[in-house]
């Protein structure tokens, strides 16, 4: 794990330079502006249809005495509004994916890959259009789990673990394909992603941790949540955005310094291939 900490900390010093900050802005406004569309046109109809859905099938019957019941009484008033909010949170986190794709990925690459690992031949394995549609497929199984999940939210230890997991998964998969896809060649991105599974999964898992906090805040305070919504989606999307950045930035130090070591090895066989195949045998 000697190699995911290492690119924690490089990742944390690149994250304080002035232009990854500067960064930041173009994902967040874009997320901002879709966000802003969305909430003025659909958030009052979402609210509306989940409150005639719990009034119809008298959800509220069953739901009150058993909030009452876990000590969670606060939240009876505000239920539906609060599981708006959760039913949304899967969307603001594929918009912010997307835009850091196609507005912050290639300039982490380019940040990263100039300034640090410049010797690294760029063999172009991959393509933005293949990141993306490899994202798009993965988020709907994400969307599926994600709802599965919703009910760990009474219980905010549970929610964290799961949303952990759950984000480790996507940003393995996702931001180590973008990171290798300017470097390596296709065979490299698929022996990398398999070699390094546990540890890209960690990297994922971690920074799951933080991406999950919104959503565990918003359950801390739902009555403030409901109260403060446009403003909480904002900064939502603000976290979300900063943390895309920073796992990107933490991908791209691990996968590059990866796929260093995995040509020099190459190479080195290459050279020696007697040596090597000796140096292997018990």
């Amino acid at each position: 794990m000697r190699g995911v900490m290492n690119a924690y900390g490089r990742a944390m010093l690149s994250q304080l330079h002035g232009k990854i900050l500067l960064l930041s802005a173009i994902p967040f406004v874009l997320s901002l502006v879709v966000w802003g569309l969305v909430l003025w046109f659909a958030a009052q109809p979402l609210l509306d249809w989940l409150q005639g859905w719990f009034f119809e099938l008298e959800l509220f019957n069953y739901t009150t005495p058993w909030l009452e019941k876990i000590g969670l009484t606060v939240l009876k008033s505000v239920l539906p509004p609060l599981l708006a909010m959760l039913l949304l949170l899967p969307l603001m986190i594929l918009t912010s994916l997307i835009f850091i794709n196609l507005a912050a990925m290639p300039v982490i690459v380019n940040h990263v890959g100039s300034r640090h690992y410049p010797h690294l031949v760029k063999k172009q394995g991959g393509s933005m259009f293949k990141g993306l549609v490899k994202a798009l497929s993965l988020f709907l199984l994400f969307i599926v789990i994600w709802f599965c999940m919703l009910p760990l939210y009474i219980v905010p230890p549970l929610a964290i673990v799961a949303s952990a997991l759950l984000w480790g998964w996507l940003t393995s998969r996702v931001m180590s394909y973008d990171a290798l896809s300017d470097h390596a060649s296709a065979e490299e991105i698929a022996l990398l992603q398999h070699e390094k599974r546990w540890q890209l999964l960690a990297i994922g898992v971690m920074s799951g941790a933080a991406g999950s906090l919104p959503s565990i805040v918003w359950i801390g305070g739902a009555v403030l949540a409901v109260a403060l919504f446009p403003f909480l989606v904002a900064a939502s999307v603000w976290l979300y955005v900063l943390i895309f950045i920073f796992t990107g930035l933490w991908f791209e130090y691990y996968c590059l310094e990866a796929l260093s070591q995995l040509r020099a090895r190459t190479e080195a066989a290459a050279v020696n291939p007697i040596t090597t195949v000796e140096s292997t045998q018990p």
